[in-house]
């Protein structure tokens, strides 16, 4: 019975070792099928980029871009306006915010509209002749 137990365990030992190694070259199998996979996607990703990026320096020398279109001075000025009015909402004491305001609108022939941050400037700065003097200029 011991010769018969020993080839049983040699037996079992040939198949774990079949198993065994059966495993690693499945498991070497995988390893190189993602290698090959990576490889191949690396080389088109890289191919594609060259391709996309020589065609659209071709493609931009036979055409001219489109010119932008002119903006009008009034329409700047009315968002310029308008972003020194937001601001001036947030915190009605900004002085930069009041000069813009001052300055735009005088830009735009908008006296009336410059007086109130003029007047603002002036009670905030009593000191500054140059606010004062623009203030009696506009209100002339």
């Amino acid at each position: 019975m011991p010769g018969k137990q020993r080839r049983q365990e040699l037996a079992m030992e040939s198949t774990q070792k079949k198993s065994s190694n059966s495993r690693v070259h499945r498991s070497d199998r995988i390893k190189q099928i993602f290698a090959l996979v990576s490889m191949v996607s690396f080389g088109g990703s890289a191919i594609f980029g060259v391709v996309s990026l020589f065609g659209s320096g071709l493609s931009s020398q036979h055409q001219q871009k489109p010119a932008i279109a002119p903006v009008s001075q009034e329409s700047l000025l009315a968002a310029q306006e308008q972003g020194y009015v937001g601001v001036l909402q947030r915190e009605p004491q900004n002085q930069t915010a009041l000069e813009g305001l001052a300055n735009v609108r005088l830009q735009m022939n908008n006296q009336v509209g410059a007086i109130e941050p003029l007047e603002k400037l002036v009670k905030l700065n009593p000191d500054r002749a140059d606010y004062k003097a623009l203030l009696g200029q506009v209100k002339k």
